[in-house]
């Protein structure tokens, strides 16, 4: 086994495939097109994140839309290969064996980063132990801290017993993995000899250590009380010496370790990092903006298309603004054969009904209230005459609400009312259980990608660029990655008053109900029925200005230049 690996990448999910469920959302996602613009660039490099045997969750909708939840069942040893390899982690006064399986990412020219996902389901620890790395945000905040623990503490040792003592940077994707700075503090006075763990030794560690934030929502940063903190991580000698310095308001919160022990610190977007320095005052902020992997998210007609128009497009993402150069009519054909997929599909699954001469929108997020699903369904009757009098619309959700959100639920619940209200007027379908692989079916199929979260909540967000590279424009407001890929009428359109476009653009939203109506109204639709080629453009220019570039093959230059190897 290769053992030279310099940066070890640490993330509580990483999207792998569609049918391996140890990812719930975007953070995995991107965690997964890193890796894999990783091993296209040739990093040597691993990721670390935890099996999740029961994945996130599967979920099920039924008539009137109320989301029911069930554990996912996915034959492990199907997509993984078991290591011989394991290590012991201390949770309060037990010792719990952890062991490790393997999964290869394989670059465009065969380079592997190999991906080591942690389980403690074995023989020896107690029940509850073994089911630690079985629910991927499962179980209460001791569950929590406990699975922390095994990612940060127990991926080091595991890394290790690999025989990769060597790693030049340890990149902690959210704070969930940054008890992993506890264990290098551990190491580090072991190899000292020294007796107390100190400010010195974390300087030290800091050298190693990169921190991506991805949220500025408060509830996305895990943080326990000092006193779960003390009874789970009492056989830890680094946090029983050091923990006092570095609590926050009588809390082991794992983002302000990781911003403690992190010389390089950044949030995933222009915008984010400007949000990200005032939630945390007196750290140096910076910013990447994230990207997906280009290969992974174009539909097969489109791969097919660049591959004969810009044949060097998967190990160049940059060449995609060749794209320019792309005739109306491929562009159009290779959208259609996407887009039959993706109603094909909807039909299907949904009985829907769905019409693919038809203007399709989509919206796939995680249901929750800043995201605000329902803003398109703010004043029904104007949508309503809108589609009568511009032409007939048809609209494509999907996106789980947490298990414990109540109020994602209830805007589920919301979408299939207005569906039953609408009737045939506006055709709605909401897919269930959204993975990778219908993230890929709307992102590609749609003709207009719609978004709209409440700023400045939105940090990054994704899918807006796996439209893009497949030539969907968006229709979306003003945050997030959107505030630097917005060019109106360019690349797509911004729900906000195009003529003072500002990066502090806030408005009501009714005001933004409003803003998009209009356009939906007075320029999308007609543009979309009545001046084709014009619609045309537009899609032309989302592949060739920001597929180009909100790529993570981009993303994952940068970190070299910036973070891993300065």
């Amino acid at each position: 086994m290769n053992n030279e690996i310099s940066i070890a990448y640490f993330s509580m999910e990483i999207g792998l495939e569609s049918t391996i469920p140890t990812y719930s959302g975007g953070l995995g996602v991107l965690a997964g097109d890193t890796l894999r613009s990783a091993a296209d660039a040739g990093l040597s490099m691993a990721g670390i994140t935890l099996l999740s045997r029961k994945g996130y969750f599967r979920q099920r909708l039924d008539a009137q839309g109320q989301q029911s939840e069930e554990p996912v069942n996915w034959p492990v040893d199907n997509y993984l290969l078991p290591i011989d390899a394991h290590a012991i982690v201390e949770l309060e006064d037990r010792q719990v064996t952890v062991r490790a399986w393997r999964y290869d990412i394989k670059g465009h020219s065969d380079h592997i980063v190999p991906v080591y996902l942690l389980d403690t389901d074995v023989e020896g620890n107690s029940n509850y132990d073994r089911s630690l790395t079985g629910q991927l945000y499962g179980g209460d905040a001791y569950y929590r801290l406990c699975q922390e623990a095994i990612l940060g503490i127990g991926g080091i040792r595991i890394l290790r017993a690999l025989g990769h003592t060597d790693i030049e940077r340890y990149h902690m994707n959210e704070g969930h993995s940054s008890l992993l700075v506890f264990e290098l503090m551990a190491e580090l006075t072991q190899k000292l000899g020294d007796s107390k763990t100190t400010s010195e030794h974390i300087d030290q560690v800091r050298r190693e250590c990169i921190f991506t934030t991805h949220t500025p929502v408060a509830a996305g940063h895990d943080h326990f009380p000092a006193s779960l903190a003390h009874r789970v991580l009492k056989q830890c000698k680094p946090f029983r010496d050091y923990a006092e310095e570095l609590y926050c308001d009588n809390e082991l919160n794992l983002t302000h370790l990781a911003l403690s022990a992190s010389y390089y610190i950044n949030g995933v977007a222009k915008k984010h990092q400007e949000t990200s320095k005032k939630m945390f005052e007196g750290y140096q902020i910076n910013s990447i903006t994230n990207g997906v992997h280009a290969y992974t998210w174009a539909s097969d007609a489109m791969r097919a298309l660049f591959n004969k128009k810009i044949p060097d497009w998967r190990e160049d993402n940059l060449s995609l603004r060749y794209a320019m150069s792309i005739n109306n009519d491929d562009i159009w054909q290779t959208h259609q054969r996407a887009k039959r997929r993706l109603i094909e599909y909807v039909n299907k699954t949904s009985n829907a009904g769905m019409d693919q001469s038809v203007m399709t929108l989509g919206f796939a997020r995680r249901a929750t209230p800043y995201k605000r699903t329902t803003l398109l369904f703010t004043d029904v009757d104007r949508l309503r005459t809108i589609a009568s009098h511009c032409g007939p619309l048809q609209i494509i959700f999907a996106g789980k609400a947490h298990p414990d959100d109540t109020q994602g639920k209830r805007l589920i619940r919301e979408i299939f009312r207005i569906k039953e209200a609408l009737n045939q007027d506006i055709r709605i379908a909401y897919l269930p259980d959204y993975d990778m692989e219908i993230g890929r079916l709307m992102t590609s199929g749609v003709d207009l990608w719609l978004n709209t979260p409440l700023p400045p909540m939105e940090a990054s967000g994704t899918s807006g660029m796996k439209a893009a590279i497949n030539g969907v424009p968006s229709l979306s407001v003003l945050d997030g990655w959107w505030i630097e890929g917005c060019i109106e009428g360019i690349t797509g359109w911004a729900i906000s008053d195009t003529e003072q476009q500002t990066l502090d653009t806030t408005l009501g939203a009714s005001s933004e109900a409003d803003v998009l109506y209009s356009k939906l109204e007075n320029i999308i639709i007609p543009m979309y029925y009545h001046n084709r080629d014009a619609y045309i453009d537009i899609m032309r220019n989302t592949i060739a200005i920001n597929g180009s570039f909100f790529n993570t093959e981009r993303m994952i230059s940068q970190y070299v230049s910036k973070a891993y190897f300065r």
